[in-house]
């Protein structure tokens, strides 16, 4: 779920080379394509054959056990991967023109392990009986999808999930120096794709146990990580990210909340 907006340059390598680490972002995005799609079936119960409700039962407290080792795997999978200073360490093994997509590829899998070895937790919390207000709250979740594919675009898609830096790469180009971009949503708020993300998750018309443990761990990871990555915003952007921290909120676009 990371939304930093750092690119690195990649150093131009031979056509070989560069052909094959433009496949392996290919591979690396198409990964992060059906991942991302399953995510939507797997929290929203629709058409996927492993939803956040189904699965091997387990008792209660091994399964709370079990599902919170898999998001701290992809937390801290996600979340240290993208620190400079391990960027800085993996540089001697990995190369740069495939970095990027090692992290994507890396964190797509760590996903879609926990959703294969989700284990559910079906007791209801709540269940919204009324056929029009259940379908609002699903359109919600459903938007909250849209905002986060809508918002990757608006600060270059590709360019984020991988694609751009293989193609630099393949045609002997450096990535331009990263810029502070903030188009259209995140004038209102400075992280629209973890806002759609908690939206997504928590407009449930039922809400099981498991659902809620889901989004509840989610939400306190996305918080945790907002503070590391706008860390590493501030050192690359200095004074023009903190005056952008200051007139714009965070997440909620009627409540400043820094």
């Amino acid at each position: 779920m990371a939304e930093t907006r750092i690119i690195h340059p990649a150093a131009p390598g031979n056509r070989i080379l560069g052909f094959t680490a433009f496949l392996f972002g290919g591979v690396a995005y198409l990964t992060f394509l059906f991942t991302i799609m399953y995510a939507i079936g797997f929290v929203s119960g629709l058409v996927v054959p492993k939803t956040i409700d189904t699965g091997p039962k387990a008792g209660l407290f091994e399964a709370i056990v079990i599902n919170l080792i898999l998001m701290s795997l992809f937390a801290a999978q996600h979340s240290v991967m993208a620190r400079k200073s391990f960027k800085h360490w993996w540089a001697r093994f990995i190369p740069r023109s495939v970095e990027r997509s090692t992290y994507v590829l890396c964190a797509s899998l760590t996903l879609l392990l926990l959703f294969w070895q989700w284990r559910p937790m079906p007791a209801i919390v709540w269940n919204i009986q009324e056929p029009d207000m259940a379908m609002v709250i699903a359109t919600a979740s459903f938007v909250g999808w849209v905002i986060v594919f809508t918002s990757t675009f608006m600060i270059n898609h590709f360019e984020l999930f991988v694609l751009n830096q293989g193609a630099s790469n393949l045609a002997g180009r450096e990535m331009p120096a990263p810029a502070l971009r903030t188009p259209l949503f995140y004038r209102f708020v400075r992280h629209p794709i973890y806002l759609g993300f908690m939206i997504a998750f928590w407009a449930a018309p039922v809400m099981s146990a498991g659902h809620l443990l889901f989004a509840a761990a989610s939400t306190a990871y996305i918080l945790v990580g907002i503070k590391l990555e706008e860390r590493d915003l501030i050192d690359m952007f200095g004074d023009r990210y903190r005056r952008y921290r200051e007139r714009v909120s965070m997440l909620f676009p009627w409540h400043k909340l820094t």
